[in-house]
C-alpha cells in the first residue's frame, strides 16, 4: 500500500472526527520515548530518547459538560537510544532510533471545574499510528581511537492495515509500519491554553514479522508533556 494513500486515509479519519468538534487546539509537546526490553514490558531508563510532537486536537462534548471526546492528529516521535562508554574514548558507542509517526489518538475525558474558566481533566483511550519517516544515527570510537558517525533512514514494512492478522512486506531489519496502543492523559486547561501530561502504551511489537500478542517486549513507551493553544 502506497504511503500517500495511508496518510490520506489517516487525515480523512481525523477529519471525520474534527467535523463534529465544537472546539480544538494546536498542540506541541516534548516526548520522552523508550522501548520495552523485557517480556513484562519494562524499560531501561538509560535508553530514554528525547523527541517531540506537534498536531491538532479536537473537543466533542458528550451531553454533560463534564465529559468530552478528544480526537487528534499528531506528528510524533518515538524510539530509544543505546549508549556504552564515554564520548571520545575507545569503545564508545551510541545509537539513536527515532521513528516518526502520524498518530490518531481518541481519548474520553472527564473535566472538573477548579475555579473561573479553569478545569482539571483526566482521560484515556486508544491510538493508532502509521510510521512515515525516521532515522537511525550511530556514532562511536573504535579500539584504535578512530571515530565514526553514520545516519540511515528507517525502513518500514509495506503493510496493509485492512488485513489485521497479516503483515505484508515483513522482513529482517524492517520496522512494523502500524503501531497501536492505549493513552492516558491528565492536566489543566484554561480559556486559551491547556497543559497536559500523557503516556502512550504501545501494544504492537516494533520488529516486523513478530507476534505482538506473544509478550510485551519491544514495544513503544512514550511519556510526553504538552502545551495546547485553544481555538
Amino acid at each position: 500500500m502506497k504511503l500517500k494513500h495511508i496518510a490520506a486515509g489517516t487525515a480523512l479519519l481525523f477529519g471525520s472526527f474534527l467535523s463534529h468538534a465544537q472546539s480544538g487546539q494546536l498542540r506541541v509537546g516534548l516526548n520522552l520515548a523508550n522501548v520495552s526490553v523485557t517480556p513484562n514490558g519494562r524499560v531501561n531508563d538509560a535508553n530514554q530518547l528525547t523527541s517531540f510532537q506537534v498536531g491538532v486536537i479536537g473537543n466533542v462534548k458528550l451531553g454533560s459538560s463534564f465529559l468530552s471526546l478528544q480526537p487528534g492528529l499528531l506528528y510524533t516521535g518515538k524510539g530509544s537510544k543505546i549508549q556504552k562508554g564515554t564520548a571520545g574514548q575507545a569503545g564508545y558507542y551510541k545509537q539513536t532510533f527515532n521513528p516518526m509517526y502520524l498518530e490518531v489518538p481518541l481519548n474520553l475525558l472527564f473535566k472538573a471545574p477548579i475555579g473561573g474558566a479553569n478545569r482539571f481533566f483526566i482521560g484515556a483511550g486508544p491510538y493508532a499510528a502509521v510510521g512515515i519517516a525516521g532515522k537511525v544515527k550511530t556514532e562511536g570510537t573504535n579500539i584504535l581511537g578512530q571515530t565514526y558517525n553514520r545516519e540511515t533512514d528507517i525502513q518500514f514494512s509495506n503493510d496493509d492495515p485492512t488485513t489485521f492478522n497479516k503483515e505484508e512486506g515483513a522482513g529482517l531489519g524492517l520496522v512494523r509500519r502500524f503501531d497501536y496502543g492505549l493513552n492516558g492523559t491528565a492536566g489543566i486547561e484554561g480559556k486559551s491554553l491547556a497543559l497536559g501530561v500523557n503516556y502512550g502504551l504501545g501494544l504492537a511489537k516494533l520488529q516486523s514479522g513478530t507476534n505482538s500478542s506473544a509478550d510485551n517486549n519491544n514495544k513503544h513507551r512514550v511519556l510526553s508533556v504538552t502545551l495546547g493553544f485553544k481555538f
